[in-house]
């Protein structure tokens, strides 16, 4: 396993974060009908520690808060709480980013996650609701308590990024150490924006979906699994620029072939190159194994401008 540093914090990830969408209750209100229940999604936590991974994301939303009871758990049953790092997330709650919002679901998520900090704590979404000052001041109280030890943000438009950061920059306040955007081989177009922006702050990109919902994993584009037969989310990301976007899937299986690796090493071996460290949603571990196994695989340069030759642009999906 590698490891990096989280921008400024001293915050240290495995290169490769487990992503805890997948384990929760199937029944709650906001769910995903291919989540684990808690004991196989034990086992895949377990499996990652294992692996040397020590990077968790989850949201208080996710499965209705029962992803985080699940990690927390796992996490309580199988190794010392301070030698992993726990990330969870807030928006998409009553209040979005207030300060009265912000306050209650952190104490909501530490209670479900059965600890007394979180080591990141990420806003899912940019608020128009709420100030940005009332947003980071909140923010920067939670670090201050003892409740979080450093912040991030998801998914927004690079000036909404830069103007967060410049409000917390003046005042003092703490500032945003990651960014959790969608960013795969099939969609880059924060590389317009907000990527160059989180390199001027010096802020380590962790970016979801970077399979892209399994469609940069294998030559087919659509499976007989659950998570492809009811993810909504993930052809309403994918679907309309099959088309365009299947001549770079072509283009990962032609260099897994040339390497001897799988797609999805590929895959993530382009993320690897551009320094990130992506969030691997997995319900097996054998897909876990295929992730670790891309620190054996190192792209050229000219593999990386072949692999993104036929990119043409997307709308924006992600930043509201």
């Amino acid at each position: 396993m590698e490891y990096v540093k989280l921008g400024n914090s001293d915050l240290v990830v495995s290169r490769i974060c487990l992503g805890c969408m997948s384990f929760g209750d199937p029944t709650s209100n906001f769910r995903h009908e291919w989540t684990l229940n808690a004991e196989d999604s034990e086992k895949i936590i377990k499996h990652a520690l294992d692996l040397g991974i020590n990077f968790f994301d989850t949201a208080n939303i996710y499965s209705d808060g029962t992803s985080e009871e699940y990690l927390g758990r796992a996490i309580k049953k199988n190794i010392s709480r301070d030698k992993v790092i726990i990330a969870t997330k807030v928006y998409f709650n009553e209040g979005k980013l207030s300060k009265k919002a912000i306050l209650r679901e952190i104490d909501g998520s530490l209670k479900r996650l059965g600890t007394d900090y979180v080591d990141l704590y990420i806003i899912h979404r940019f608020d128009y609701d709420t100030p940005i000052e009332e947003t980071m001041e909140t923010l920067d109280g939670l670090v201050r308590s003892g409740k979080v030890r450093a912040i991030g943000a998801s998914a927004m438009y690079g000036y909404q990024f830069h103007n967060m950061q410049i409000v917390a920059e003046k005042h003092g306040w703490t500032k945003f150490v990651s960014m959790q955007n969608h960013y795969n081989l099939l969609y880059r177009e924060d590389e317009r924006e907000l990527i160059p922006i989180c390199k001027q702050f010096n802020v380590t990109l962790t970016p979801y979906s970077p399979l892209a919902a399994g469609r940069l994993s294998r030559l087919e584009w659509e499976t007989d699994t659950k998570r492809s037969k009811t993810d909504k989310t993930a052809v309403s990301k994918y679907d309309s620029t099959k088309e365009t976007d299947y001549k770079i899937v072509l283009r990962v299986n032609e260099l897994a072939k040339k390497y001897g690796a799988t797609m999805t090493q590929i895959a993530l071996a382009w993320h690897f190159a551009k320094g990130t460290a992506p969030i691997i949603g997995a319900t097996k571990e054998k897909y876990l194994d295929d992730a670790v196994g891309t620190f054996d695989v190192k792209l050229t340069e000219e593999d990386i401008k072949y692999l993104e030759g036929p990119y043409v642009p997307h709308k924006i999906v992600g930043a509201i």
